[in-house]
């Protein structure tokens, strides 16, 4: 094979991609009706996200999911597990919807919105046969008045003008047209913030006691490049946390006064969180989500303060108790267990056989196994979800994008054509939108223009005549 036949096969070979991917992939791509399929199908995995609950533990899905019975008959922790519903917004196949989506609408783009927007602003086609003037919805005919005194009243009414020979194009609001792309644009740009989120946001949750320091370590759910934002240089204290009750009781709103420290163990910002009203620092927030009661303090007679932990007790979804086990003997032969169910500072004493010995509040003590048991406090933990989604921001850019072409489509695109030829002026234009304001704008026009006997809106096809 000589050097000229190689580089034609050469370029034949390098042709057919390229002839694949102009006549068979982008019309794929930008065809609506995978467009509408692929945003139906993210539509549905969204929601599916939202309605199982995401990072979870595989006991927790275990139990809230098991195989007898499977949730509308198939739904099983190990359907949640194997297909990554734990994790929706993470997973592979939900990440290549989001960028086939976005593929769809680049294409679309490119090929049909960019194109007509070319068109529009190019040098325009003036019409130069008066038949041309027989496919508007609204055209007149003059048998006096010239397109140079078109001219005017179509710039007092903010139409760019465009002149060539005897013929004359005006138009205004291109914004309309633009405000599709824009659209895309946004979506495009969400699209991006909600992938750079899933790759490198995580979720942790914490549950910390009152005055205690710590690091996120407890990672619930991270993308494959979390590790950058996960804080290694400064670290959180709870200063304190409480809960408001209500008169009758029930927890009215639960609080942590919390501490940011660098390196230096130093405070760089403090804040009182409650629900709904987080801690932001450094792309990293820290939502008040839960509590616990962690601890309780108590003295047996003169002895030292201890500081005992409190344990969840399974209640079998019939409220939420934490209890511990205090020895009164040094030989640890007999003890009595402490029940609490609130911060409200009430505890519940029983002995070894289970028997209710005494009730007794934070500050108060009380006589068990010949001794004396003070109840000093009750000792909270806050619990804490905590999140870092860089993507946020181009999300919110992306939405801004989003409105801003919504309201640039709304504006209308009004176009208007005229041709001067043997004496006569031919007159007629359109609108992708507000048909009615633009008929009464065009009638004013045609009024101001030639004062015709007989010059009212007409049907598609129809010609207008003024003699």
């Amino acid at each position: 094979m000589n050097a000229k036949s190689f580089s034609s096969h050469l370029t034949s070979v390098l042709t057919v991609p390229q002839v694949f991917f102009k006549r068979e992939l982008i019309p794929f791509l930008a065809d609506l009706r995978l467009a509408i399929v692929l945003l139906l199908l993210i539509a549905l995995f969204s929601i599916t996200g939202t309605v199982i609950e995401q990072g979870q533990s595989a006991a927790f899905y275990q139990a809230n999911y098991p195989e007898q019975p499977a949730l509308f008959g198939f739904l099983t922790w190990k359907v949640i597990l194997q297909t990554g519903l734990d994790h929706v917004y993470r997973t592979w196949w939900f990440l290549a919807l989001l960028i086939l989506f976005g593929s769809s609408l680049t294409a679309c783009t490119f090929k049909r919105q960019l194109p007509a927007l070319r068109w529009f602003s190019r040098t325009w086609n003036f019409y130069t046969q008066p038949r041309q003037f027989q496919k508007f919805a609204l055209s007149a005919e003059f048998n006096q008045g010239s397109v140079d005194d078109l001219v005017p009243l179509l710039e007092q009414r903010r139409y760019r003008v465009f002149r060539q020979d005897n013929s004359l194009y005006a138009h205004k609001g291109i914004v309309g047209r633009v405000g599709p792309i824009v659209v895309h644009i946004g979506i495009l740009v969400i699209l991006l913030g909600g992938i750079w989120g899933a790759m490198t946001g995580f979720i942790a949750q914490e549950m910390i006691p009152s005055g205690a320091t710590f690091q996120i370590r407890n990672i619930t759910d991270a993308g494959p490049f979390a590790e950058r934002q996960v804080p290694k240089d400064w670290a959180v204290k709870v200063n304190r946390f409480w809960i408001d009750y209500t008169p009758d009781g029930t927890i009215d709103q639960f609080y942590s006064d919390m501490s940011v420290l660098d390196q230096d163990g130093q405070e760089v910002k403090r804040k009182t969180i409650h629900v709904n009203e987080p801690l932001r620092y450094r792309g990293v927030t820290l939502y008040q989500a839960d509590w616990a009661i962690a601890g309780v303090r108590v003295r047996l007679n003169n002895s030292p303060i201890f500081q005992l932990p409190m344990a969840q007790l399974d209640t079998g979804g019939k409220g939420r108790l934490w209890g511990t086990w205090i020895p009164t003997k040094p030989d640890l032969s007999e003890g009595v267990s402490l029940i609490a169910k609130d911060l409200q500072g009430t505890v519940i004493v029983y002995d070894a056989a289970g028997k209710l010995v005494a009730t007794v509040r934070s500050g108060m003590a009380t006589e068990v196994n010949g001794v004396t048991l003070k109840v000093l406090d009750l000792i909270g933990s806050t619990g804490l979800q905590i999140k870092a989604d860089p993507g946020i921001p181009i999300v919110y850019a992306g939405f801004a994008l989003l409105m801003l072409g919504v309201i640039m489509s709304y504006i209308s695109h009004s176009q208007i054509w005229a041709l001067q030829v043997n004496g006569q002026c031919f007159v007629g234009g359109k609108t992708n939108r507000a048909q009615v304001a633009f008929e009464r704008e065009m009638i004013g026009i045609l009024d101001q223009f030639g004062q015709p006997d007989d010059t009212i809106p007409a049907s598609p096809g129809n010609l207008l005549k003024s003699t």
